[in-house]
């Protein structure tokens, strides 16, 4: 609590005094309110029971998967379900300031990348087989786009790893520009003579 003295001026013979406060003992000036406490930054974040820093390795998968959520690509449930987090540890991320920074970060590295793009088709393209299901069945759908529908089914049933080979041999040239941008070229390999005792 800060202290207080009492001092008269030299020369004043009225007898009034004056409370001096010391400003080093106060929090605050007399009727201002005092100054708001910034909070500490926090580079950690509390997962499965453990504080993880977000420089690691296991920090920045849950960044990504945090970024993940934010875009739609795992649900609330999921996120918790996998890190382990309840509701007071839920509620705790949206004032870990730290955390909210890395997440918009990694969010903006995703979308330029185009990393966030195909994870969306990924999981839009796995829905596929179920409506090209309907669309076969539907007796109502004309029997040219059944056909089609039965046609696009064989394709996506034939292109597991499994039937690689039937594609034919393919080389992919990389070229890393910097900063997670990298320029990805395909080809289909030219087909090789057979050599002296090679079947044909």
């Amino acid at each position: 609590m800060p202290s207080y003295t009492e001092a008269t001026a030299p020369g004043n013979s009225t007898g009034v005094t004056a409370t001096v406060t010391p400003l080093a003992d106060c929090t605050s000036l007399p009727g201002q309110p005092a100054p708001a406490v910034r909070p500490s930054t926090i580079a950690h974040v509390l997962v499965r029971g453990t504080s993880v820093s977000l420089d690691d390795e296991t920090g920045k998968a849950f960044v990504t998967d945090c970024a993940r959520n934010i875009e739609g690509l795992r649900s609330d449930w999921e996120l918790k379900e996998t890190w382990g987090l309840d509701e007071h540890g839920w509620a705790g991320l949206a004032e870990n300031a730290s955390l909210l920074d890395a997440i918009k970060i990694e969010r903006e590295r995703r979308i330029r990348s185009g990393e966030a793009a195909r994870e969306a088709a990924q999981q839009h393209f796995a829905q596929a087989p179920s409506v090209l299901n309907e669309i076969l069945h539907d007796q109502t759908v004309s029997p040219r786009h059944r056909i089609e529908a039965a046609k696009e089914l064989r394709q996506v049933a034939g292109s597991g790893l499994g039937t690689s080979g039937d594609r034919g041999e393919r080389f992919i040239i990389s070229i890393s520009l910097g900063e997670d941008h990298k320029l990805l070229k395909e080809f289909d390999a030219l087909p090789r003579a057979p050599q002296d005792g090679e079947a044909q």
